[in-house]
């Protein structure tokens, strides 16, 4: 059988049409590139957050200096006017309501530039008052419940005391260490570097010595002469930075250093507090990445009590969320962990006996998102119902039991109540714009808040066909198939693949808009089929889906595109000589090395922010996936690209932001030379001074250059 005909048996399809007779308007490209997050935006409830110790949900409402926060107290639904932006901007410098931060009931936060301040309820409003002055540059500012302020200034830590005492935790003159900022380049969940214990009583932070590491240039072309940036920049196989976990008493000043035994090179992960605030646990995880250690330390001490387990791998383990403790005790906690080949969750106990696992199937626990401690309950998000859907529900910790709370087909975001009691689900689908409802978690309240309307109802909007594809050892790849308007399935049309299928990232949701993104839409809108699909490597698959392409990215990820692309081949009204190919970071490595290493498939390529040569990219993500160069020398010269150009066939353009910290330029800039000396022609297109990504209404400009590369080699 043909591999066109079998890609065409396996291929299951759902299509939807969007068309109606009153849509006439086209995407503009701003509609298309910004428009769901600003002008097309579905309605939502902006800035919401539960008080503290209530049912009362807070939002802001209206614009400018009309806004203000709303108090609505559930289940009654009642509402009340608590704060005016033009009450609290008397200077002019808020441009709009400012992040309301809860301390405790009835005692809330914002920031007005370096002013904290702080705010007392006084009936239905609040009565404000300056709270402390910051230093302008502050940075990483954390306030715990206590009233303790953390921040750094540039590489050093101060504690601010409840008594506003100013207290420097760092010194150093060396600007190479560092203290309370995230470490390990925000791989494993690392998010913060600060970590008040529960009661306030200390603070837990990390230290991070990166004078190993070697320098890396980023050029400012802002100032002239333009100037170097040192940045510390971990390439894979060289020398990584090196973290501590130390502990400050505000009572008596000491600052006790955790006896993290091991290699200085190790990664110290998902730090967290017992309830008693006599322990600090560490995920310890050897740079190998193959071999974790749960550690419990005395904080008066800094002597590690015991390991309580451990986890093993022949590839990889991957902490990502710090312990949560069973309510009311000081013993009992929760742990995440995919050792079963899914992400679900494990009750322990700190001498580290595992009593239960609490979450099993072959799906995953994607969040944790609240307590109810009078039902024994956690409210998690899973993927349950299905791989593109989130849905919430019920876990009661004592059976086990799963209850789901929210109803409808979709992708759920959900935030709860303190007390676990009622929950806030912001819901989309490819049919619901956006639905906001406020539930009770038992299940017996439900109040919409919201029911967005179409934004997109005035548009002629493509076909789209949800498609089921199949891999080569059997394992369904789900994708989209998006038709071009006025769809006549005897002509022959051009296509855009777009793809990332790299760790962390999921395409294909049952999300609003259907498509996933109005850019493909604007694209069937002049002409184009557009095809998506995540491939194995991608996320919320389980651990198998994912690490199919350890030690060798970009092959099974191109094995699966090529299930996609045998698809397209065998559709009548596909143009197979005139297809292009599209991605940025993971995806601008697969859209090159589509076209060096399987060259002829795609005629167009355009590349954006790619990964060339994985022993330029950072030790944490890269080791993960591929080990080190020397361990594994093959994977990393098969996943190579600089001298694979000689085997371009196509057209291709290749996009980097010159400023770009995350995959750095000397990747593609490397490329280029390699192009001059192998004679092959390459287009190239810089974005001064921007890092990873291009955003905001320069990314108008970037999708402008994109679409018109396509249309001047894709269209007749």
């Amino acid at each position: 059988m043909s591999m066109n005909k079998k890609a065409c048996l396996v291929a299951a399809a759902t299509a939807f049409s969007l068309v109606a007779g009153a849509q006439s308007k086209i995407y503009t490209m701003a509609e298309a590139t910004n428009g769901m997050a600003t002008t097309l935006a579905p309605a939502a409830l902006k800035q919401a957050t539960w008080e503290p110790g209530t049912h009362k949900l807070y939002h802001v409402v209206k614009k400018g200096d009309n806004a203000a926060w709303i108090a609505v107290n559930f289940p009654k639904g009642n509402a009340d006017t608590v704060l005016r932006l033009g009450d609290i901007n008397k200077n002019g410098r808020l441009k709009a309501m400012p992040t309301l931060t809860w301390l405790s009931k009835g005692q809330a936060y914002y920031q007005d530039g370096s002013v904290i301040k702080e705010g007392i309820r006084t009936g239905a409003g609040f009565q404000w008052s300056d709270w402390v002055t910051l230093p302008e540059d502050a940075e990483n500012i954390t306030i715990d419940k206590s009233r303790n302020i953390a921040y750094t200034v540039g590489n050093n830590l101060w504690f601010i005391d409840k008594n506003k005492k100013a207290v420097a935790l760092s010194k150093e003159d060396n600007k190479n260490i560092i203290s309370g900022q995230a470490v390990h380049r925000n791989e494993f969940g690392i998010e913060k570097g600060i970590f008040f214990s529960p009661q306030g009583n200390y603070l837990a932070y990390y230290r991070m010595d990166q004078s190993m590491v070697n320098d890396y240039p980023i050029i400012d072309w802002t100032k002239m002469p333009a100037e170097p940036k040192i940045i510390k920049y971990p390439m894979a196989g060289g020398k990584s930075h090196e973290v501590t976990v130390r502990v400050y008493n505000p009572t008596t000043g000491n600052i006790v250093t955790l006896k993290t035994e091991g290699p200085k090179d190790q990664y110290l992960t998902n730090i967290s507090w017992s309830p008693d605030e006599k322990y600090v646990f560490i995920a310890v995880l050897n740079r190998e990445q193959n071999h974790m250690w749960l550690n419990q330390y005395n904080i008066v001490t800094g002597n590690k009590v015991r390991t309580l387990f451990e986890e093993k791998s022949d590839k990889y383990v991957e902490p990502l969320n710090p312990l949560t403790f069973i309510p009311g005790t000081n013993d009992q906690f929760i742990w995440w962990s995919q050792r079963d080949g899914y992400m679900h969750l494990y009750m322990y106990n700190t001498k580290g006996k595992l009593i239960k696992q609490l979450t099993k199937g072959k799906w995953i626990v994607n969040e944790l998102v609240g307590t109810n401690k009078e039902t024994n309950e956690f409210i998690i998000t899973t993927t349950k119902e299905s791989p593109m859907e989130k849905h919430t529900y019920a876990l009661n910790w004592n059976s086990g039991q799963l209850t789901r709370i929210d109803k409808e087909a979709g992708w759920h975001t959900t935030t709860t109540s303190e007390d676990g009691e009622y929950a806030l689900d912001v819901y989309t689908s490819e049919k619901t714009p956006k639905k906001t409802i406020v539930r009770s978690t038992n299940g017996k309240y439900e109040q919409t808040i919201i029911d967005a309307d179409n934004t997109l109802k005035d548009f002629k909007r493509p076909e789209i066909k949800n498609i089921t594809l199949k891999a080569e050892d059997g394992t369904p790849l789900y994708g989209k198939l998006i038709l071009p308007l006025n769809f006549d399935a005897s002509k022959k049309y051009p296509v855009i693949v777009y793809l990332y299928n790299g760790p962390h990232v999921q395409l294909i949701k049952n999300s609003f808009p259907a498509s996933g993104n109005l850019w493909y839409e604007y694209m069937a809108q002049h002409g184009y089929v557009v095809f998506t699909m995540d491939g194995r490597g991608s996320s919320n698959r389980g651990l198998a889906f994912e690490n199919a392409t350890f030690r060798q990215l970009g092959t099974v990820e191109m094995e699966d595109q090529m299930q996609g692309v045998d698809y397209l081949k065998s559709l009548p009204y596909v143009d197979a000589n005139r297809m292009g190919i599209h991605g940025w970071s993971f995806g601008g490595f697969m859209t090159t090395s589509f076209m060096l290493r399987n060259p002829g498939v795609f005629k167009v390529g355009v590349a954006g922010g790619p990964v060339l040569d994985w022993s330029m990219y950072e030790i944490m993500y890269t080791e993960r996936y591929m080990d080190t160069p020397e361990e594994n020398p093959e994977g990393y010269r098969n996943a190579l690209l600089f001298d694979k150009v000689k085997n371009l066939q196509g057209k291709l353009l290749m996009i980097h932001g010159t400023s770009d910290n995350t995959v750095v330029w000397q990747h593609s800039i490397n490329f280029l030379k390699k192009c001059i000396d192998e004679n092959v022609q390459v287009d190239y297109f810089v974005y001064p001074d921007y890092e990873h990504n291009v955003r905001g209404k320069d990314r108008v400009h970037l999708m402008q250059k994109i679409t018109d590369y396509f249309d001047l080699y894709l269209k007749p």
